[in-house]
């Protein structure tokens, strides 16, 4: 690694951990400022007890206090605090149990949507105008326009209703097939999509005519010419789709009864439960400028021509 990519390198981290930080700073304070609070909703709960839990979890002191010592147990110690809806457990620990589970379906879902989408698209630009061009794109077009909780119900009524072949829900291994094939439609079609337009540009390019007239095969041209450099603007996507789909879709994972960290997520909101809101957000926006960070780098890797500023 030169010391031009070295510098680029620690810029984006040092704006990616600016980006976190915005994100801490507006959720935390966002949240704060919604009217109530999480013991509001306890049942039968007087004042004093209310106060004293308040106190318990350091809710009575200024906002501006909570936030600081907030801040400072992230950085320092990577500690989200404890639940305060569910007793007795940490954030962490219901993330990390959360986030496993959605790793899996994420993962499975991402390299499902990546393989799938780059052949489909591939074959769709080097068949252009042709009958299975045509199926191709309408394909892609249904699961694009298709909204997840409407795939996700159709696929529950067929294959788990009316043919029983696989589980409604996702506590179990065959569970997830389901959820994965839900998530992985979407990002495949716009991966097909996005990989067919590239691949039509770059066949129309001045030196994948020079490589035909000097007699390269074609199979080489494809791979290591047009694809290669095709792969480029589906990088760009790749990178913030693995995020999102390793997070968890909200809808997919309520359909299917997956305990990932979208549900997690959501069970904190209507809680108002502030540190699992924290905690998720963080992990979320931290996979994100990753995930864009670790594709403006891989650039360089694809295309060595490309220059990091």
């Amino acid at each position: 690694m030169n010391s031009k990519t070295l510098m680029y390198v620690l810029k984006r981290i040092l704006l990616a951990a600016l980006t976190v930080w915005v994100v801490i700073t507006i959720t935390f304070f966002v949240s704060h400022a919604v009217p109530g609070g999480p013991f509001t909703g306890e049942k039968a709960i007087s004042a004093a007890a209310q106060a004293a839990l308040e106190a318990k979890y350091g809710l009575d002191k200024p906002l501006m206090e909570q936030y600081f010592t907030y801040l400072s147990d992230v950085v320092t110690k990577f500690d989200f605090g404890p639940s305060l809806k569910q007793r007795g457990q940490d954030v962490n620990d219901i993330i990390s149990r959360g986030l496993s589970v959605s790793i899996k379906l994420g993962l499975s879902a991402a390299a499902i949507a990546a393989v799938c989408g780059i052949v489909m698209g591939a074959v769709a630009a080097l068949k252009r105008n042709s009958v299975l061009d045509r199926c191709i794109m309408v394909f892609s077009t249904a699961c694009v326009s298709m909204p997840s909780f409407i795939m996700g119900s159709f696929l529950l009524l067929i294959f788990s209703l009316k043919l029983g072949l696989l589980p409604a829900n996702g506590t179990t291994a065959a569970g997830l097939i389901l959820p994965v094939i839900t998530l992985s439609l979407s990002p495949m079609a716009n991966i097909t999509r996005l990989t067919r337009s590239s691949m039509l540009d770059v066949l129309g390019q001045d030196y994948i005519r020079t490589a035909k007239a000097k007699g390269v095969s074609g199979m080489k041209i494809v791979f290591k010419h047009a694809l290669k450099n095709a792969l480029i603007p589906v990088i760009t996507y790749v990178g913030p789709m693995l995020a999102y789909i390793v997070t968890g879709s909200l809808v997919v994972e309520k359909i299917f009864a997956v305990n990932g960290i979208g549900r997690a997520f959501v069970g904190s909101i209507t809680d108002r439960d502030y540190p699992l809101i924290m905690g998720t957000t963080i992990v979320l926006a931290s996979l994100i400028v990753i995930m864009n960070l670790v594709s403006d780098i891989l650039y360089k890797v694809v295309d060595p021509r490309i220059n990091l500023e």
